[in-house]
């Protein structure tokens, strides 16, 4: 009883954390939000007997410590208009490093690897809205472009190798943070709407991953808590996240590339040809999965286990709504 009062306690002060730092019209209340979001993000991921989420917990307060050391450091020479770029690039490091992104990605694979699906969600997605709404307010053009290049090349080479389902989603994440960066160089508007259909898509998988307990490849292939209604699903939801078309998560990226395609050509070409990395390993999970029959012997499998409502209409809902979407307008 006294645990989920304090589970949501914190939770409370996390979510406050966040307003107060995306609210406050001092550089002081912002930095002051991000540690309140930090402490309280640090009980959450810190589960009793549990040597992982430890590690985890300690990885992130370290790394968030530094961005926090940088950011303080930074504010206290912003005034100072003889360094005003250095200021400004010093600034934009930390909120990098607050957010994950490349090249100050070191520390979000190894912290995911240790978390569970649920913390995994809040950091991959509320995590993320203080520094970016913060890095949105004092944006240096040329440095976040190479953070775009970087987080999109690295994110997309890092998923490569990896057979650790936590693994591969951060990876993704640090791919999608070079996007959402890129929406930042356009318009807030762009970056609410990426953010809410990558914040859709990912709560449906890890939904998914939850309800049948899958934490590595292999487990696609034989785990039977999973129908196959349910792994069409959830790998359409992959696709989806890597942009193919016509699923959900093509729509952002088509919006981005046709707005930013005129003023940073290079760069969107850039983003385009590595986000195809991106893909071709969603392809490669997908097609394996579908393809690659069970290991188990057939007389000992027993009744796949029923996914829940919310999880379902989840799946169904972030896979086809580009499609219902193409529809109505066609119609309207």
């Amino acid at each position: 009883m006294f645990k989920n009062i304090n589970m949501s306690l914190f939770y409370f002060t996390l979510i406050m954390g966040t307003m107060i730092s995306i609210s406050s019209n001092s550089w002081f209340g912002a930095w002051m939000g991000l540690e309140i979001n930090l402490m309280s993000f640090i009980p959450l991921i810190s589960e009793e007997n549990s040597k992982t989420s430890t590690e985890s917990a300690l990885k992130y307060f370290l790394s968030q410590a530094i961005a926090s050391s940088m950011l303080l450091f930074s504010i206290l020479l912003i005034n100072n208009i003889n360094i005003q770029q250095m200021t400004e690039i010093i600034l934009n490091s930390s909120l990098l490093l607050k957010m994950g992104a490349a090249p100050f990605h070191f520390w979000f694979p190894e912290v995911m690897e240790g978390l569970n699906w649920i913390n995994s969600f809040v950091l991959m997605t509320w995590q993320k809205i203080a520094p970016f709404i913060l890095t949105y307010y004092c944006i240096n053009t040329k440095f976040i472009m190479l953070a775009i290049m970087f987080s999109i090349i690295l994110g997309s080479i890092g998923g490569l190798n990896q057979t650790n389902m936590r693994s591969l989603i951060a990876y993704s994440s640090i791919n999608h943070i070079g996007w959402m960066l890129s929406s930042l160089l356009i318009s807030i508007n762009y970056w609410i709407i990426y953010f809410s259909i990558y914040t859709m898509i990912s709560l449906s998988i890890i939904s998914m991953f939850m309800n049948t307990n899958i934490f590595y490849f292999n487990q696609l292939f034989t785990n039977l808590n999973i129908n196959p209604i349910s792994k069409f699903l959830l790998l359409c939801n992959f696709l989806s996240l890597g942009g193919l078309p016509p699923f959900t998560g093509f729509l952002p990226k088509w919006l981005i590339i046709q707005n930013l395609s005129t003023n940073f050509t290079f760069i969107t070409i850039i983003m385009v040809i590595f986000t195809l990395l991106t893909l071709f390993f969603y392809i490669r999970i997908s097609y394996s999965a579908l393809t690659i029959n069970s290991s188990m012997i057939s007389w000992n499998k027993t009744e796949s286990n029923s996914i829940n409502f919310f999880t379902m209409m989840m799946n169904y809902l972030s896979t086809f709504m580009l499609i219902l979407i193409i529809f109505f307008y066609s119609i309207f």
